[in-house]
């Protein structure tokens, strides 16, 4: 508390501008405002091309919160006309540490992606603290960065982020920094029925999933459903071990070994078997016509993309300094770092910890086969933003199309964009870290990491990779506020819970 006294007394307040700047407010301007059904003919969600419908039929449309444009945009307000990112200036880009303005830091934190975002805004805007945050890459955002491509579509540089959250204090708290649409996320898969034809199908399985897979069910309402489920699953599972127990217990075998024996082998690189039993418990278990992937109340997707809520949160805050292009590691181990109160990493805890001779932890990469193509039938590739390929004989996962999306720029829903592009989706084990491995040897090694990270003192460890854990978007963020809130209360930088008591993430999709 001596310390956070400390800071307090040292630095200005938020700045007036700033401090408006981050208020939450609705915006008026009519020619933003977007329709429901603006992009994306709702009879089109069953294997007609063109825009997928972003929104979901009734009854379920009605249960995302998110009624309309919401949020705040303030360099929106403030003028800004773009709908992609922003240029940064080259003292940001440059990586080098020498021209620094300020000679001490209370913040030094380790990545630009959500967590390391998150504790910047809030410490600098409500305690005041003077925070700089150093990324190996060139943009901020993390994994979330997106861009728009040659031709104006806006793209995921590291795969498809879909927001969704159940808690009030995370939606509120984004909304600061974006305006935000509503966006009902549904899957489509190619999966082969009981005679090997392919058929494009709702996943996670609805009715209509399994009625188009094996038309002799004849699921006409819940309880069929709920009848033709119980006789699919084995009765001698009552406590699942593994993965393909899990599954089996879930949705039987018709439906495992067509949609999700092989897709979790090609993500992982291992069978349902070799898995804990808590990564195919989560699939969702579905005995209505709800064909959402989330079922949390509020979901949605940031207007002008990702990227705007990190330029909002960050680069117009006069306490934040950001230096892309810096290796965290080369930079320190060359005496190049600041002086700075406290450490924020949101890195590998395995690479931070590289000098104690431990195993290095498991984790899984993804690998992006990009393609555009100048003019296909329709303007589209394929029926759907996402869709799966779960069967053995295709090496990847899924394919994905962002000219789908709602939140693509101005040109491209008016239809002035004739191309697309599409990324197939490829898990590998080699390239940067996305995703830990849950199996009981790698979480018997990382608890052998946390025991090391809970003797530093002045080290925050934050996010995914820090801590092991699959985070949703939504739940880095509440992990992040909540690391925040501890700072304010009592002085100390840490976790007001365990990675694993927010419960598991949805995985890769």
């Amino acid at each position: 508390l001596k310390w956070l006294e400390g800071v307090a007394t040292h630095h200005d307040k938020p700045s007036r501008m700033l401090t408006k700047l981050n208020c939450f407010k609705g915006h008026d301007d009519d020619d933003d405002k977007l329709d429901d059904d603006e992009f994306g003919d709702p009879r089109k969600a069953n294997g007609e091309k063109g825009p997928f419908p972003h929104r979901a039929a009734e009854p379920w449309r009605s249960l995302n919160r998110v009624k309309g444009v919401e949020g705040y945009d303030a360099l929106r307000a403030m003028g800004e006309t773009s709908e992609g990112p922003l240029a940064l200036d080259a003292e940001t880009l440059s990586g080098d540490l020498s021209g620094l303005k300020r000679k001490r830091f209370d913040l030094l934190i380790v990545g630009a992606g959500l967590s390391g975002a998150v504790l910047a805004e809030r410490c600098s805007q409500e305690l005041g603290m003077t925070c700089l945050i150093l990324d190996c890459r060139d943009h901020v955002g993390g994994n979330c960065y997106d861009y728009l491509d040659e031709a104006g579509i806006r793209c995921s540089k590291y795969g498809a982020h879909l927001f969704h959250t159940k808690y009030e204090r995370v939606w509120r708290y984004v909304t600061r920094f974006s305006e935000w649409l509503p966006n009902d996320h549904r899957v489509r898969g190619v999966v082969a029925d009981y005679q090997g034809e392919m058929q494009l199908v709702p996943i996670p399985p609805t009715q209509e999933t399994v009625n188009k897979l094996f038309p002799d069910a004849k699921i006409e309402s819940e309880e069929d459903m709920v009848k033709w489920y119980t006789a699919q699953r084995p009765a001698h599972i009552k406590e699942p071990k593994n993965g393909e127990e899990a599954a089996l217990s879930r949705v039987g075998p018709l439906l495992y070994e067509r949609i999700f024996k092989h897709y979790t082998k090609k993500q992982w690189n291992k069978y349902p078997e070799e898995l804990d039993a808590s990564v195919l418990m989560r699939l969702p278990c579905r005995t209505s016509t709800d064909d959402r992937y989330f079922s949390d109340p509020w979901q949605a997707l940031p207007v002008r993309g990702y990227t705007r809520i990190f330029e909002n949160m960050l680069l117009m805050d006069p306490r934040i300094t950001l230096k892309l292009n810096v290796n965290f590691f080369t930079a320190r181990d060359a005496g190049l770092l600041p002086r700075f109160g406290k450490l924020v990493f949101t890195g590998p805890i395995d690479s931070y910890f590289a000098n104690h001779n431990l195993p290095k932890l498991e984790y899984r990469s993804l690998r992006f086969e990009e393609e555009f193509l100048e003019s296909p039938e329709d303007g589209f590739y394929q029926s759907a933003f996402v869709v799966n390929h779960p069967s053995a004989d295709v090496p990847f996962t899924r394919i994905v199309e962002y000219k789908h999306q709602p939140n693509q720029p101005s040109r491209v829903k008016r239809g002035e964009v004739k191309g697309t592009r599409i990324a197939r989706e490829f898990s590998s084990s080699d390239g940067p870290p996305y995703y830990p491995v849950p199996n009981p040897a790698n979480r018997t090694l990382y608890e052998r990491y946390r025991s090391l990270a809970e003797k530093e003192s002045d080290v925050c460890f934050v996010g995914r990779l820090a801590s092991y854990k699959y985070f949703n978007m939504d739940q880095a963020i509440l992990n992040a506020l909540e690391i925040y809130d501890s700072l304010r209360e009592s002085g100390h930088l840490k976790p007001k819970r365990r990675p694993e008591d927010f419960g598991p993430g949805d995985g890769p999709k």
